[in-house]
This record gives structure tokens, sequence and C-alpha cells, in this order.
């Protein structure tokens, strides 16, 4: 049984992140397709405190897409700003819905495994 508690982490949190990614390119505009096809996670790292794993943008404009950004004239004056579309943030709310959900259904498949 310790076995089958110890894989869980991994098994939960990369489930929960191939969901956020998902969610993440759903939620990006498309003008090029570029953006939304960089979206990546990265592969699970185990430490002493437990498991993370990331969801990460390649493309050099998708922190000014994600948090927004302000705007400059020629004489480097800021006439306006862009608000951001914080794809990722909603991204991260699902993951974090999904962790929760997804770390649920293994348990209860642990204890059915296990007779308990």
């Amino acid at each position: 049984m310790f076995d089958d508690i110890r894989e869980i982490d991994e098994k939960v949190l990369t489930k929960a992140v191939s969901i956020g990614v998902k969610d993440v390119k759903a939620n990006t505009n498309v003008v090029t397709s570029f953006m939304r096809k960089s979206w990546r996670s990265t592969p699970v790292k185990k430490s002493a405190d437990g498991v993370s794993k990331a969801i990460n943008n390649y493309m050099d404009y998708a922190p000014h897409v994600n948090y927004g950004h302000r705007i400059v004239n020629n004489k480097k004056e800021t006439v306006g700003f862009v608000k951001g579309q914080f794809m990722l943030e909603k991204a991260v709310g699902k993951v974090d819905k999904a962790i929760v959900k997804e770390f649920k259904k293994e348990v209860e498949r642990v204890n059915r495994k296990h007779d308990k």
C-alpha cells in the first residue's frame, strides 16, 4: 500500500497540470497561434518538500499578453496600458480544483485495491 501512496502525488500532479495546459491553451487568443502552441508543462521534479511541475510558455511576449503592458510613444512617454488576459492564473485555478478531485479519486482507488 505504501508504494501505491508514494506514486499518487506524481500521478495526480501530472493529470492536474495536463488539465491546466489544456485550459490555458483554450483561453489564449489566437492571432498567429504561436503563443497557443507554445504552452508546455515541465517534467515532475521530486524534492524533500514533495513534487512540483510548472506550466510555462517560451514565447518572449507571453508575459506581456498574460500580465498586460504599457504603451510607450516615440518620446518614451507612457500613453496607455493594455490589460492582461491572465490565462495562466485562470488555468492555475483549474489545476487547484483538479488536484483535489484527482487526489480523492486516487485515494479511493488505493483503498479499494487494498479492501479498506
